[in-house]
């Protein structure tokens, strides 16, 4: 049914239940704003009832022009609840399809772990630890006099070609003395000169080479200096710690080997080697001791007597141990991992195989 201004009130009632319940039928947004176009629109059929009341007879106009206004009202009105319920619907529908059963388990967040180079020096630390030794640490910037001079390797001795070293171009007294260090052994001589023995540290930290990264040679490593110096410390002593510290680290039934090697602050030098706790002993193919039953973990010594006299110790009446290993070769080895770059190439797959460890 079509209005215009000729319609009585009556026939506006008839009208007005047409288009109410052409409201109610319309089901999304988009029928309502065509309802509301088609009735209450600039080109409406109540607009052109309410326009078109100009022509009617003065006895009709304001009856139907106040039916005509009254029912614009509760159309508006009844527009207006009815966008509400759609809305209402639609939020309704929304917060169905994305429900949460709350009865369900959550989900864990992934944890992080420890690297496993972090892992395996406080295993070192905490071993030392429980032998006596105090944890220091020493800078990473170093000066030449503790990195070489003060450990008997002079600016022209050929030892220094045992460390490829990153200097710094900074000026100290008209001299380029700083450089990364390349040990952690420059903290023998700062702790002894700042200290009265006995000496018991362990020391952690970072150390840098400048050398080409292969499958066992990183450009920066983990080390741990391990110093003790006391009236009648000997290399008894030292082989002794070496090996509590390798059962604690490999296992209880571990052997030391101890074997000649040169280092310039100790004398005499050794390398150290703990039997293979992967294979039987010698010639079985292991592939981790590669058939010789030892595997090589650090390098130690009597601290010379000249380190310890250019400290101030009488070396007459002390002694002292040292030695030095390398935390990802301790963790290469107790893992069987065949190559160094592993531990620094950020690969989840990899450092995840060590959460839990």
């Amino acid at each position: 049914m079509t209005a215009d201004a000729s319609d009585s009130p009556a026939d506006l009632d008839s009208l007005a239940r047409e288009w109410r319940a052409a409201l109610a039928a319309a089901g999304d947004e988009e029928a309502v704003e065509e309802w509301r176009r088609s009735v209450l629109g600039r080109s409406g059929a109540l607009t052109g009832v309410l326009r078109g009341l100009s022509a009617l007879p003065a006895d009709q106009r304001r009856a139907t022009g106040q039916a005509a206004n009254a029912l614009k009202r509760d159309l508006e009105a009844d527009l207006e609840a009815r966008q509400e319920e759609l809305r209402a619907a639609a939020l309704a529908s929304q917060l169905a399809e994305g429900a949460v059963d709350v009865t369900l388990p959550g989900r864990r967040r992934r944890r992080g772990g420890l690297h496993p180079v972090t892992q395996t020096l406080q295993e070192i630390l905490d071993a030392f630890t429980r032998m006596g030794f105090a944890t220091v640490e020493g800078p990473e910037v170093e000066l030449d006099d503790y990195n070489f001079t003060r450990l008997r390797i002079p600016e022209d001795h050929p030892a220094r070609d045992m460390w490829d070293t990153f200097w710094l171009d900074e000026d100290v007294d008209g001299e380029q003395p700083l450089l990364l260090r390349t040990h952690t052994s420059p903290m023998q001589i700062r702790y002894l000169d700042a200290h009265e023995p006995p000496v018991r540290i362990a020391v952690p930290g970072r150390c840098y080479r400048y050398e080409a990264t292969d499958a066992t040679h990183e450009w920066m490593m983990t080390q741990v200096e391990l110093l003790a110096v006391d009236e009648g410390v000997s290399l008894a002593d030292l082989k002794g710690t070496l090996l509590e510290f390798a059962r604690q680290l490999f296992g209880v039934e571990r052997r030391v080997l101890l074997r000649h090697s040169y280092f310039p602050f100790v004398e005499p030098g050794v390398e150290v080697a703990v039997d293979c706790f992967a294979c039987p002993g010698a010639e079985t193919g292991c592939a981790v001791c590669r058939g010789s039953g030892w595997l090589e973990i650090l390098g130690a010594g009597m601290v010379h007597p000249e380190v310890l006299a250019a400290s101030g110790y009488d070396p007459g009446r002390y002694t002292g141990f040292a030695a030095g290993m390398g935390v990802e070769r301790i963790a290469m080895l107790r893992h069987g991992i065949e190559d160094i770059r592993y531990f620094y190439s950020n690969d989840l797959r990899f450092l995840r195989q060590f959460q839990g460890v």
